[in-house]
Parts: structure tokens; sequence; C-alpha cells
């Protein structure tokens, strides 16, 4: 987009905020401010709103339609701010953007009304974590800092308010990137490519086109931090190298790894980060150990090396950075420890929504594993999964409505039981764990089959473990 967002979204102007979750309504309050006239598209029913938000967006003299998105409303629009979680494809979208008018999401924002220096985050794993943990370790560093985006506040939000922090560090996500119009980070973070989203994409190579164009609008100077490890960036780095991806990399590229190679930046060496010198790659200059947190296990080992190499492009000092490294406390439903009984622990990790996931929870477990998964597949097959699930489960517990393609998938593999609810789920893993093992909900699927939400199934598991032990 070569117009100036801040020329289009003037007094007067009038912005269709398509989609009113919390991202579109962040939008709406936004876009308060510049004094433009607002209306909304919802693709949910009216009566499924809460009534505080109807009367607020009556009182601000918001127009809203309910019930689906009508090209009539979309094509009177001067701009379309669209939530992260409405298709881009779909027909009202696609002719307004025959009529030339911009359809762009929050992210798109940042260009012309952000303040201060960006970190954004992406990647099909770990982004919370990662998010959460330079966030850390940048106040770790004196620096006032805003964490939102994908998670927590959305950046919308931020921009309505005072944006009084120096830095402002942002999880995005693949549908965010898709409508980011010139977003540029000064620090790009990828962290992995698995699939996933693939009811939404055509193809997987367009879910990692998505991933890799947080890079698309660098300019020399800025830093892109990637996985070394990962063949799908690595394949894109390669394209990009030899002219053939669809834009060039301008900013630095450092690259971190699990097992170090010529040209790695960060690597892993037991429980310490090694970061080569810039000018001496084959030189250590700087080591931060990682024993005794939470992030001395992969992924996490992995999620500290990116957030290092991400701070250090900001300027943060070592010391700083051991320092907040040893305090960090990770985000619920990662990997997170709920009990140990007899000799064996529960690890809840039901934020494991795709099998990238679950692979990389899976490669961290030093123990044999009772995996319990399943839940509403989201596509992409299980094929990634065998050898790890050949060499390191024990047992699989499957619930869900993915259930038999898993059972099918996995027949070979292990032993497998079905449970109908979670407490059932938890008393099986029980029986068919011995001793020393571990009993893991990694569920590679979503959980609105059975869930409100991954949080809710998270809860439900501690809560049966915690009946366990009661027991």
């Amino acid at each position: 987009m070569s117009r100036n967002l801040k020329e289009i979204l003037q007094p007067g102007a009038h912005v269709v905020v398509v989609g009113l979750g919390k991202s579109g309504v962040s939008a709406v309050r936004f876009l308060l401010n510049l004094g433009v006239k607002i209306s909304v598209s919802e693709g949910g029913r009216q009566e499924n709103l809460e009534g505080d938000l109807v009367r607020w967006l009556k009182e601000k003299r918001v127009f809203v339609e309910t019930g689906g998105h009508t090209s009539e409303l979309l094509t009177s629009a001067d701009c379309i701010l669209v939530s992260p979680g409405v298709p881009l494809g779909i027909a009202p979208l696609a002719a307004a953007r025959q009529k030339g008018i911009p359809v762009v999401g929050e992210l798109a924002l940042a260009k012309d009304f952000l303040k201060g220096s960006v970190v954004a985050v992406t990647g099909t794993n770990g982004k919370s974590t990662v998010t959460t943990l330079i966030g850390d370790l940048l106040r770790g560093c004196g620096k006032k800092v805003f964490v939102g985006g994908n998670i927590g506040i959305p950046l919308a939000e931020y921009l309505a308010g005072p944006q009084d922090c120096e830095a402002v560090v942002l999880e995005v996500s693949s549908f965010q990137l898709d409508s980011s119009g010139e977003f540029r980070p000064r620090v790009g973070v990828l962290l992995n490519i698995t699939p996933d989203h693939l009811d939404r994409y055509a193809s997987y190579g367009d879910y990692v086109a998505s991933k890799m164009s947080l890079f698309k609008n660098q300019q020399p100077g800025d830093v892109a931090v990637v996985n070394g490890d990962d063949p799908a960036i690595a394949g894109w780095l390669a394209k990009a190298a030899e002219k053939k991806s669809p834009w060039p990399l301008h900013g630095e590229i450092r690259q971190y790894s699990a097992c170090g190679r010529t040209g790695i930046r960060a690597c892993l060496r037991g429980t310490t980060v090694r970061i080569a010198a810039a000018d001496e790659p084959g030189k250590i200059s700087e080591e931060y150990e990682l024993a005794g947190t939470p992030l001395a296990q992969a992924p996490n080992s992995e999620n500290a090396m990116a957030a290092i190499l991400a701070v250090r492009a900001m300027a943060c000092s070592p010391a700083a950075i051991q320092k907040s490294l040893a305090g960090f406390e990770p985000l619920p439903h990662r990997l997170a420890l709920v009990a140990e009984i007899d000799g064996v622990t529960y690890y809840d990790d039901s934020k494991a929504t795709n099998i990238g996931a679950v692979y990389s929870a899976l490669g961290g477990m030093r123990q044999p594993v009772v995996l319990i998964a399943g839940g509403r597949d989201k596509g992409g097959g299980y094929e990634m999964l065998l050898p790890l699930v050949k060499e390191k489960v024990r047992a699989m517990v499957l619930i869900g409505e993915a259930r038999e393609a898993m059972a099918q998938a996995f027949a070979d593999t292990t032993r497998i039981a079905f449970a109908g609810e979670m407490d059932e789920a938890v008393r099986l893993a029980r029986s068919m764990a011995l001793e020393g093992d571990a009993v893991l909900l990694s569920p590679a699927c979503a959980s609105f089959d059975m869930f409100k939400s991954y949080s809710h199934r998270g809860e439900m598991f501690t809560q049966a473990v915690r009946g366990l032990g009661h027991q």
C-alpha cells in the first residue's frame, strides 16, 4: 500500500470494522480518537453480542450490521479494518478490493500511528512464551515495554492510548500478517513453521509464505531472528539468497540452533546458550546459563535462544539478561508441571493444538510418555509425529472427534485406548503409566468439540490429576 493511512483516516472518512471480537472492539476505540465515521460488520447474530457492548456502540453512534457481511456496506467504505478471524477471501472484501478500497488489519496501522521500536514474534508454536519472555528481558534491562498483539491486549488498544513505551513487543499470527500492509518490525522473530490452519490456507506453501512475510518490509539495520534448524525456514532463506523468493530479505539474519553449525549466531551446549561474535563466527563472545530455570528443557531452551538474540539486538546487556532469565515464569498450559503422584509426573500442554507443538513437547521429554491427545482435527495429518511416538510414547489415550483418525494413524506404533471425557482419560493414563513415566496432555487438536477453549481443557486435566492425588 503506497498511501499513508493517516491521509485516509481523516475526520469524516467512512471506516468499516469487520469482526467484533476483542481486536475489532479495540479498532473501534482507536478510530473514535480520529473522528472518522465508523461502521461495524459482524458475522454473528446480534443476540450473541453483550448488551453493554451494543449500548456502548449505540452511544458512540457506530452503525452495526450483524448476521453476515454485506458488499453494500463494505464497498461504501474509504478503508476497511479487518479482524484476524475473518477470512480475507470472502466475497464482500473481494468486492471492496476491486473498488480500490484498502483492506488492512491492525498491524498495518503501526507504520503511520505507532511510536517506539517494534519486536514482532511469529511461528507455529512458542509465540506466546517467547513474546512474554522478550517483554520480561526488556523490562529487566530497564526499558518500559508494551506486550500484546495476538496475546493479551490488541495493538489497536495500545494505539488508542498515550503510547508511553519505548519498546513494543507483539505476538503476531499468520492471519494478522496476511493483512499487515507495510508493517515493519525493527526485530522480527520466526520460531518455526509446521502444518497448521490448513483449513484456511490453500496449501502449506501459502502458510509458509504468510509466516515469512514478517520480514518483507524490513530494511538494512533491521534484524531477522530465525530458527536455523527449521527446514521450511531454511528452504525459504535459500530461495531468498538465490533471489527466487517473492521478496528480498534486507534485514540482518541471525540464526539460532540446538546444534551449532557454520553461520549460527546462537547455539546450545547442554543448558548453556552460547552466542558467537558477530565479526568472528567461530568465537564465542557470550554465554547464558539456563540450568535451574523453566527454560532448561526443550523446547523452551530454543525459545530462550530466540529471545536472547532479539533483546541483544535491542541493546540489552548480558548481565541484565541472565538475571531476568533466572526469574522467568512460564505461561499456563504450556508444558506446565501439574503434579508428581506415585512416581509419575503429569504435564499440562493443552496449548499444543497442532502437530508441531506436540513434536516439540515429545522431543523435550526425557522419560517414557503416556500421551493424552485428540480433539477437533485441524488438518495436516499426523505422519510427522510417528518417529517420536514410536521412540517415546508407551501408550496413548485418545479423546474427541479426531480419536478414530488418530488411532488409525498410530495403530502400529503404540498401545491405544479411548476415553469419553477428561476424568476417564487421566484415570486410563495413570493405569498405563509406570513409575518414572510422564503423563502428557498434548492434544495436537483444537479443543472446541469438548471444551470452551484450550485453557478450559487444561484446567479440566489439572482438576482430574489433582483428583488422583486425593484418592
